[in-house]
């Protein structure tokens, strides 16, 4: 039986169901244990949570308080009005909307969500490759974090887990995934549990890859024919490691196997097409590919956001048309850190998207084609009234030698 509780009177022995409030601010991965270490209590109680839900049936209750001694009364007390049973305690109300905001005011809630991942997508990963199961409690608040980062503002997140170096692509890039796959599914109207489960999914796409050994998995160069097959093996490894753990939904456990498959039947490891595709895997397809060319490898510069849309929107029978347009929506035809070439012959690279206006993002000006001179760098909203200047076209960055443009979007914030 489920109770709340104030986090006050927990007690050693307790089995805690949930803890209101965002993962953030408990101090555990999971949040369904028996609370049976002293410094586990200690630290609970130093926390945020206010309050939490037992499972009395799991594990200790609370103590039942003693009944109150009746006063002495000169008449009987009326006959009391029979109450009905009590009912059962519900389920924790599900998190309201998050406010969308600016994405400057969530680069640092996004970073901390983002460096906190990494730590726990990191361990959960490593442990798979010893071959222990996935433990999903440890995976579900990582998604909670990561849509409630993606509610307030898509861009901040995305972009940020775009920036990774080559140690933590692997781990990163299944964070990164997660992420886009939230914003897909928000995009094409998908309920919250339904998104949840996308989440999920793009979490453990790639769970396959620490079956892989160290030296291909982490090769600086092309790989040979050999060691493409063996990599090729990744979903099907994946599949395998995640069917034997407790919690992973059919539809995570159908994105780990299928995410490399395409709808012409080319993609492996089944060839399968069309409508043979569930829509979680065409959604894994389109999300996987996105971060994985828009971020740099040990044998490979990463392609531009804009560039990698305009390429992957010519590779025909790849993706699931309308899935891929739902994508351009949620990251923008201009994505955050685009070098855009304005009308008015000045480069801009892209700051933040105004969802009504695809076409029309925030851009930070900073150099003149016309003087080929750099310019004093302004910030300028391409769909504010009175704003005549427009975006006429991309411009990869490579073509003017800008090998620091992420410097004039990215935050400095700390650890980073």
């Amino acid at each position: 039986m489920l109770k709340r509780i104030a986090t006050s009177d927990v007690k050693l022995g307790m089995y805690l169901h949930s803890m209101e409030g965002a993962w953030l601010s408990h101090p555990f991965w999971r949040t369904r244990f028996v609370l049976a270490d002293p410094a586990d209590l200690v630290a609970l109680k130093a926390s945020a949570v206010q309050a939490v839900w037992i499972d009395a049936s799991k594990g200790a209750d609370v103590a039942d308080p003693e009944p109150a001694k009746p006063s002495p009364q000169r008449s009987p007390p009326p006959s009391p009005v029979s109450a009905p049973a009590p009912a059962a305690a519900p389920a924790p109300a599900p998190r309201p909307p998050e406010a969308r905001t600016s994405i400057e005011s969530e680069f640092e809630r996004a970073a901390q969500v983002l460096n906190r991942s990494r730590v726990a997508v990191t361990a959960m990963f490593n442990e798979a490759r010893l071959g222990k199961a996935v433990d999903t409690e440890r995976c579900l608040p990582i998604v909670d974090e990561v849509a409630g980062s993606v509610a307030r503002n898509p861009a901040a997140f995305m972009s940020l887990a775009r920036l990774k170096n080559k140690d933590d692509y692997t781990y990163m890039h299944s964070v990164a995934v997660c992420a886009l796959m939230v914003g897909l599914a928000r995009q094409l109207g998908l309920n919250e549990e339904q998104t949840r489960e996308a989440g999920l999914a793009g979490l453990l796409h790639d769970i396959g890859k620490m079956a892989m050994p160290l030296e291909i998995l982490n090769k600086a160069g092309s790989l040979t024919d050999a060691e493409f097959d063996v990599i090729r093996s990744h979903p099907e490894r994946g599949y395998e490691m995640l069917k034997g753990s407790e919690g992973v939904t059919e539809g995570a456990l159908d994105v780990a196997l299928h995410h490399h498959e395409k709808m012409d039947g080319t993609g492996y490891p089944h060839a399968l097409a069309g409508d043979k595709l569930s829509l979680l895997a065409r959604m894994g397809a389109v999300c996987d590919v996105y971060d994985a060319i828009t971020s740099s490898r040990p044998y490979k510069a990463a392609w531009d956001p804009a560039g990698s849309i305009q390429r992957m929107a010519q590779w025909q029978g790849h993706f699931d048309s309308n899935v891929f347009s739902a994508f351009v929506r949620c990251v923008g035809i201009y994505p955050v850190g685009t070098l855009v070439r304005l009308q008015s012959g000045r480069l801009a690279v892209v700051l933040d998207q105004n969802p009504a206006a695809l076409v029309s993002p925030r851009v930070k000006v900073f150099f003149s084609t016309k003087s080929n001179m750099p310019i004093p760098i302004t910030t300028i909203d391409l769909a504010a009234q009175g704003v005549t200047d427009k975006i006429v076209g991309r411009e990869p960055p490579e073509n003017f030698g800008f090998k620091h443009l992420d410097d004039l979007w990215k935050p400095a914030l700390p650890g980073r």
